[in-house]
């Protein structure tokens, strides 16, 4: 995956996983996937933060949904 579309991956993952919610119609497996195939590039340090951030906040979701 080349670096721009990596970058404009993680801010749609950013915008979408900010506004999501455990009830939406898109089920938060298809982010997490989504986030799996960004997590297994080659990141620069910021962007390994920022996919940390994201991972930690879909995570808090799904516990969410589960409970």
């Amino acid at each position: 995956m080349n670096h721009q579309q990596l970058e404009k991956d993680i801010e749609h993952l950013e915008q979408i996983i900010s506004h999501i919610s455990a009830e939406d119609r898109i089920p938060l497996s298809y982010w997490r996937n989504r986030l799996e195939h960004v997590s297994g590039a080659v990141l620069v340090p910021a962007q390994a933060k920022r996919v940390k951030r994201l991972d930690a906040a879909l995570c808090a979701l799904e516990k969410r949904q589960k409970a």
